[in-house]
């Protein structure tokens, strides 16, 4: 991604990208990662040594400025924020390998059925920035994401910076530059070094690179050969094993267990990195898919998937939680502190489980990251999540609160609902409203002295896995810690579809009782995002921007149309147009071009809109008779022929009629009479009008324009043509009757006057039939 800022407009893509060198104190690029992180974070530190862009530190303290699967909450949602600025709908954040997956599978048609063992396949992304690995199972018209691993730091552009490094080095010692001292330079070194990467890829001999005039009127040049080049990089090369053994480790499987390598991004192109991933896997790799779009076709057909304006076919895609994440809470009236792990590393994602806490007053909750060391972000917490409003019940006794989280379909962890429970005796033969509520009398016994007392556990059976509560279905989970279970018996009244009662023993007979959930309010405060005032002026100034680009690019439209006019008169004056201008009028206007070109490139240069179009219009009023006499001489003699033929074509047609032509004798005199009057009258006006024309010079407006002829042709057509086009009317002649044994002399009269003939459709009479013997000839034959 890269902007270019300039003093009125911005510039997006490849058009700033040619404006890095020229404006690179202006131009912003490689601004992904920054997403979601404080100016103080040690990697944004480390990154703005290398930028040729200024970064400051902001009162939220955020930086100035498809996402990575490893891509944590807080980028996550600063992603989300910049699309809702800029005002693009996000139907889902989509995590790279994840679109990598969705973009190969779909259009597999030979994909194992959904009660077969699927196919694994592993799908290997090194971009400009990052290198990243995933391990996904396939079956017919489904995906599921088994793990995946990454280096944040290990892509094309570290390859770039060994190479930067090395000729940074080699131009000190042979020429006594510094690089690194002009960020012009060291961004022409940056790309000249990309080019030379990229060719080494392609050829193992030495390749040159030059670079004119590169520091202080010197020119620089330098060599490289693949072979170099992979030496330079042998410690970046001996890194791309540690993602793939740790793929490996996370999801149990064995090499052989994977049935293809697919891989994608620019730097796989290197053939060193090739070498290094076939090696690990023991087969060639796949490149099946395009390396450079693979992922955001994978997001194009998610989308596609999403919309209701789209007929894609089905095809489900389970992804995986790239980080462990726990909650942790304090114990009610207790100075001690509950920790339980909810979503496990590579978790089915999206995903939700309903959690039940005694409570006797309003709680919070704190999610972090379990492994904070696993994960290329500084700061571990996620966020705290206050649920309020919680009472103890009537007589006293704690309340059952139930804790909806979920990771959803960004892979954004969130408390998304919670609600307490309300315990009311109700009489027996309100049974239709009655929800039994019971608790297991086989709990399921403490496997650690830490057990929480405060967390109720609902399993439906001893010592068996809970169910959990999950996106429209019940999805079996791994055992979690005994001090917080999910809750499957009782679930919120929106959730009541999934519910399923548990027959207890009947230990003890307790009073039925009505269940009321109420619902709680939570007050999140997320590590990192912005406050909606901020959010809102940014959309605001977002707005103004556009705006200003828009009003920017009119100007520049109506000052290059004012440019393009006066070069392009002023070269066909000296041509084509020559002749149609008067010799006083020709000097005139050709000094008037060159001061609009003087008037452009001085006090012209920087103009409002109206002032370019009022000067287009002052050159347009000279010039426009200009060329409208040059078509005018163009298109007359051609009209004036197509007419004179019309005239032609008409008069022989007469012609033909007065020496009775067998074609023309069915036509009424009268109304070729009207045929010849015309030719007469179009005829006369055409001699005329070329007469007129002839006496005028061509530097004088045209007698007749081109439309007029046109319309001349027109109304000759439209007054002879329906007459000499008249169809001759057909005269039917006697047809013979033909019966099974030959021709039927006797019904030949009967034929000419009935109009049932031979060879005719039979028609229909309304239920009427003519039994005579004749009619059922007639039927036979039809």
């Amino acid at each position: 991604s890269v902007i270019s800022f300039g003093s009125k407009n911005r510039t997006i893509g490849v058009a700033a990208k040619n404006q890095q060198i020229t404006h690179a104190n202006n131009t912003v690029s490689n601004f992904k990662r920054f997403h979601g992180r404080t100016f103080n974070d040690p990697f944004i530190q480390k990154e703005k040594e290398n930028l040729s862009y200024d970064l400051v530190p902001m009162k939220n303290g955020g930086v100035g400025i498809k996402v990575p699967s490893f891509f944590t909450d807080a980028e996550r949602r600063s992603v989300l924020d910049a699309a809702q600025i800029v005002g693009l709908n996000c139907l889902r954040l989509m995590n790279d390998m994840t679109a990598v997956a969705l973009n190969y599978g779909i259009y597999k048609q030979d994909l194992p059925s959904p009660d077969e063992k699927p196919r694994i396949v592993v799908f290997v992304d090194m971009g400009h920035s990052a290198f990243q690995v995933s391990a996904c199972a396939f079956n017919k018209g489904k995906l599921k994401v088994l793990g995946t691993a990454f280096d944040p730091f290990l892509g094309g552009k570290n390859f770039d910076e060994k190479l930067v490094e090395h000729f940074c080095a080699e131009f000190k010692t042979k020429y006594k530059l510094d690089a690194k001292s002009k960020i012009r330079a060291l961004l022409r070194l940056y790309q000249e070094c990309e080019k030379l990467k990229k060719l080494m890829s392609s050829n193992s001999t030495d390749l040159p690179l030059n670079i004119e005039c590169f520091m202080n009127d010197k020119d620089v040049s330098g060599k490289m050969n693949r072979s170099q080049f992979e030496e330079l990089c042998a410690e970046l090369l001996q890194k791309i094993e540690v993602p793939l053994y740790s793929l490996m480790e996370q999801t149990q499987l064995k090499v052989e267990d994977v049935s293809a390598v697919e891989i994608v991004g620019g730097t796989t192109r290197i053939p060193a990195v090739k070498e290094k991933i076939a090696k690990f896997f023991g087969k060639d790799i796949s490149t099946t898919l395009n390396a450079d779009e693979a992922v955001a076709r994978g997001c194009a057909l998610q989308c596609a998937i999403l919309s209701p304006a789209f007929k894609v076919r089905e095809f489900s895609v389970t992804d995986a939680v790239p980080f462990p994440i726990s909650l942790v809470w304090n114990h009610d009236s207790e100075d001690t502190e509950g920790v339980h792990e909810v979503f496990s590393r590579n978790h089915a994602a999206p995903f939700s489980k309903v959690l039940t806490f005694l409570r006797r007053g309003p709680f919070e909750l704190e999610a972090f990251y379990s492994d904070p060391l696993g994960v290329p972000y500084p700061e571990a917490k996620i966020g705290r999540f206050v649920v309020q409003n919680v009472s103890a019940q009537k007589d006293g006794e704690k309340s059952r609160v139930k804790v909806k989280v979920r990771v959803n379909t960004h892979g954004i962890f969130t408390i998304s609902t919670a609600s307490m429970v309300e315990k009311v005796p109700t009489e027996e033969n309100e049974v239709s409203s009655v929800e039994t509520d019971m608790e297991c009398p086989n709990q399921r016994p403490p496997e650690n002295l830490d057990t929480d007392k405060n967390i109720q556990q609902d399993n439906s059976e001893a010592g068996t896995q809970p169910q959990v509560q999950t996106d429209g279905q019940q999805t079996s989970q791994s055992p979690p810690s005994p001090e917080l279970t999910s809750e499957e018996n009782k679930i919120p009244d929106a959730d009541k579809a999934n519910e399923k009662k548990v027959d207890q023993p009947p230990e003890a007979k307790k009073p039925k009782i009505k269940v009321v959930n109420v619902e709680l309010p939570i007050e999140a405060n997320l590590v990192w995002q912005l406050g909606k005032d901020l959010l809102n002026m940014y959309i605001e100034t977002e707005g103004k921007m556009i705006m200003q680009d828009k009003l920017e690019k009119e100007r520049n439209d109506a000052k290059n149309a004012v440019e393009e006019y006066v070069y392009e008169f002023r070269d066909k004056l000296c041509g084509p147009y020559e002749k149609f201008i008067c010799e006083q009028e020709h000097q005139n206007f050709l000094r008037l071009l060159t001061e609009t070109e003087d008037w452009l490139y001085e006090e012209g240069e920087d103009q409002a809109k109206q002032a370019y179009v009022d000067k287009l219009e002052e050159l347009m009023k000279i010039g426009t008779p200009v060329k409208v006499r040059f078509q005018e001489a163009e298109e007359r003699p051609k009209l004036f022929e197509e007419l004179g033929q019309r005239l032609q074509h008409y008069a022989k047609i007469a012609a033909d009629f007065r020496n009775k032509d067998e074609k023309y004798n069915h036509i009424d005199e009268s109304e070729m009479k009207k045929v010849e009057k015309s030719v007469n009258e179009v005829m006369e006006w055409m001699n005329s009008i070329m007469n007129a024309q002839a006496k005028k010079s061509l530097d004088q407006d045209p007698v007749v324009r081109a439309h007029e002829i046109k319309a001349k042709v027109k109304e000759l057509n439209n007054a002879c043509e329906p007459v000499v086009t008249q169809p001759k009317p057909k005269i039917e002649s006697p047809k013979l009757e033909r019966t099974p044994n030959g021709p039927n002399i006797d019904k030949k009269e009967e034929d000419l006057e009935g109009k049932n003939n031979f060879g005719a459709e039979p028609p229909h009479q309304n239920g009427e039939c003519y039994p005579n013997e004749k009619s059922s000839v007639n039927m036979d034959l039809d």
